[in-house]
């Protein structure tokens, strides 16, 4: 058997290429490298009833037990939540626990987007020329991923933002631009691992996944869509904020669930220019951590 290819990314803070510590390592390549795994995946791991038994298991008391030795194996910094670790009721309550807001400062800038999550980031200027999303020639079209012809179009030669969160990043989700969100929609599907591991096996599980998409009408950037993709053992997507009323980025959209999840932001063609250091990376499909309220990049004339 080859050997496992480590999962590496940018760190925009540090400047320097890190290897992920993957959570679940041994399953996931098990279940997606593995054809015996990937029998089970079809069979099971995919479907709702798995994820939902999971999350189960996430709300009782005596997962709140996973807490500590999970922050210590991943070094995580407690001086940004809320609330001490000691008072979360259970392993779920953590996992989409609430940030002091000067811990994700937002970048002030009036033009421009800003990274909706936590996480490892993939830009697209132009998704119709992209050679491939995490490997090369592995593609999906707008239409799939909007559930919808009409709005793929709309959305045509557009820039898209792919952004993946680990189960040890915060997992809240926030608006990326200024506008007014209209009520988001729920396109059902299966809940494969949106993993790299999975995903460079076969990139249609982010068109095959459960979703919620929103659309947002900015005056910067013009319609904008925000999709919150679904994945194994993600109890849920919650939306938080206010319908009907324009809201400003940063403000919190809403919140997974236990479990890997990913966003997915799209701006229409000529909208925006990602910043180069995104764009650089990506083209050699090298996902960016980067935090939430970071900067994205900045609206063009």
């Amino acid at each position: 058997m080859p050997a496992a290819v480590p999962i590496r990314y940018y760190d925009r803070y540090k400047k320097s290429v890190e290897t992920e510590q993957v959570f679940g390592e041994k399953w996931l390549r098990f279940a997606y490298e593995n054809r015996l795994g990937q029998l089970g995946v079809s069979l099971m791991a995919k479907r709702r009833l798995c994820s939902s038994l999971y999350g189960w298991q996430m709300n009782k008391r005596v997962s709140a037990l996973k807490i500590l030795p999970f922050i210590i194996d991943y070094n995580m910094d407690v001086d940004e939540f809320v609330k001490s670790p000691f008072d979360f009721r259970n392993f779920n309550e953590f996992f989409f626990r609430a940030l002091k807001p000067e811990c994700r400062p937002i970048d002030e800038g009036e033009q421009t987007a800003i990274m909706p999550a936590d996480g490892r980031h993939l830009v697209f200027p132009d998704v119709d020329a992209a050679k491939g999303f995490y490997v090369k020639g592995a593609k999906f079209t707008l239409s799939e991923l909007l559930g919808d012809a009409e709005l793929g179009e709309k959305f045509a030669g557009g820039a898209m933002l792919i952004s993946r969160l680990c189960p040890v990043d915060y997992h809240r989700f926030h608006f990326p631009v200024n506008g007014q969100p209209n009520t988001p929609a729920l396109i059902e599907g299966w809940l494969y691992s949106v993993s790299p591991i999975a995903l460079r096996k076969n990139i249609r599980y982010l068109v095959e996944n459960k979703r919620m998409l929103t659309l947002i009408e900015s005056p910067e950037f013009g319609p904008v869509a925000m999709l919150e993709v679904g994945a194994t053992n993600v109890g849920s997507i919650k939306q938080t904020y206010v319908e009907g009323r324009s809201l400003a980025k940063g403000v919190e959209k809403g919140l997974f669930k236990f479990g890997g999840s990913c966003v997915i932001t799209l701006f229409q063609r000529g909208r925006i220019r990602f910043d180069d250091d995104l764009v650089a990376q990506s083209a050699d499909f090298v996902e960016t951590y980067a935090r939430m309220g970071d900067r994205l990049g900045e609206a063009t004339t």
